[in-house]
């Protein structure tokens, strides 16, 4: 597709927020645990009489990582707690308001992901009803807001072995949830090398009813993408912004089509990419390797999707054609089936139609 010539009244558009929050995006790296709605947050936080503070205003400055501060890894992991939900209701209510805010963001597609352990783990709830519960009150608002959204089972490498997980993994089997598409692992890349979990993914990929993303290559070389790939039988990687070293890997990825699920902002705040102007996204994505814009942790990070559309627009001067690409890419990298495929396209292009018609682009 050709692009359209950057006049300064088109990219004027593309920078304005306003604007850019009704292009349709399609998203295929986000954890449930780091884009809750703030305002339910500070609800449950209020009654469930947790140690934070009840003002608003203190409380969002106390649970989000401060977002003009430098980059900073550990204080951007203590944002994430575990021990928020007192009840059922309380996991139920933070996850539909949380989905219900997609639709600020222009989602029309996304594969969000969360680990059953996360909201399970403070008060041993069943990890089964967890998810049942999750996925039940995800799908509520995804109606409401006319949103596609699917599932990624997240993996901790940290806090669970493979056995456990392959137990997990052997229940969500069995209850049959047609919305969970994926399996992700997560965690420290150093210490937990790919290796420790080839028996589970072999089983995994053995089913061949799940399929799998792995975080690689966010703070670890470019070896650790390869062997995520050819230990794990990955079929896309979270982040794998270090792939910029290696040619070779570059031309793997971009023949199988294994997209790449990169992070702008949260890259820059836990330091894993600090140099937000020259991040990789730009360059991979120019030379043709299979790149999507994501938000991770938007919650967390106090921004969101559009922010990041926003940055991509600036730092690597790309068109309205650019980001429609990138939503190609995006959706061909979905975990669903063909004729879904397809049927996305459809709707991605007749949205973008009507955004292109409303704005003049």
């Amino acid at each position: 597709m050709k692009s359209e010539p950057r006049t300064t009244a088109n990219r004027d558009k593309l920078l304005d927020k306003t604007i850019m929050r009704g292009f349709p995006k399609a998203e295929l790296h986000r954890h449930l645990e780091g884009t809750f709605a703030l305002e339910t947050l500070h609800a449950i936080s209020v009654k469930n009489e947790l140690p934070l503070p009840q003002d608003f205003e203190a409380f969002k400055r106390e649970v989000q990582f401060p977002k003009d501060s430098e980059p900073d890894f550990l204080k951007f992991l203590s944002k994430f707690k575990n021990d928020w939900y007192r009840s059922m209701e309380d996991v139920e209510r933070i996850t539909y308001d949380s989905v219900k805010e997609f639709a600020e963001d222009g989602l029309f597609y996304i594969e969000v992901r969360f680990s059953p352990e996360h909201f399970a783990y403070y008060n041993n709830f069943d990890r089964r009803e967890i998810t049942k519960l999750i996925t039940a009150a995800g799908n509520a608002a995804a109606k409401e807001i006319n949103c596609d959204v699917r599932y990624l089972i997240t993996f901790n490498r940290m806090k669970q072995h493979q056995r456990e997980m392959t137990e997990l993994y052997r229940e969500l089997l069995r209850m049959e949830l047609p919305e969970i598409v994926g399996v992700d692992l997560a965690g420290d890349e150093i210490n937990y090398p790919p290796e420790l979990f080839t028996e589970f993914f072999a089983e995994v990929n053995r089913d061949g009813i799940y399929r799998s993303t792995i975080h690689a290559g966010e703070v670890s070389g470019p070896d650790q993408i390869w062997r995520s790939l050819k230990s794990l039988g990955a079929a896309r990687i979270g982040h794998g912004t270090s792939i910029v070293d290696d040619p070779e890997l570059q031309r793997f990825v971009a023949e199988k089509n294994i997209v790449l699920e990169q992070c702008i902002t949260s890259n820059y705040q836990t330091g894993s990419w600090v140099d937000e102007r020259n991040h990789p996204l730009g360059r991979l994505y120019h030379a043709g390797v299979p790149v999507s814009i994501n938000s991770d942790d938007p919650f967390i990070q106090d921004s969101d999707l559009t922010d990041d559309y926003i940055k991509a627009v600036d730092y690597f001067h790309l068109s309205i054609d650019d980001l429609i690409k990138l939503n190609e890419i995006t959706i061909n990298g979905a975990f669903v089936s063909d004729e879904d495929r397809r049927r996305l396209l459809d709707e991605f292009h007749a949205r973008v139609q009507q955004f292109r018609t409303r704005h003049a682009l």
